[in-house]
């Protein structure tokens, strides 16, 4: 799960596996694969960050050493 922010400043949880698109129409756009959109102050590069970071957390993205 990544936390974000909604546009009326309160926080949420995602569940980053469900995340099809994310898209900048200014406001940072999410699309998950039920169909849901989410508007987030968080920017795209941030959430990718974000999801990234969960990813490798449950060890779904290797980090050879």
């Amino acid at each position: 799960m990544i936390t974000l922010t909604k546009l009326n400043r309160e926080s949420m949880m995602l569940n980053a596996i469900y995340i099809e698109t994310i898209e900048s129409m200014p406001d940072t756009m999410i699309l998950l694969t039920n169909g849901k959109r989410y508007v987030v102050t968080e920017s795209v590069e941030e959430v990718k960050q974000l999801v990234t970071d969960f990813y490798r957390d449950i060890n779904v993205l290797a980090n050879p050493k």
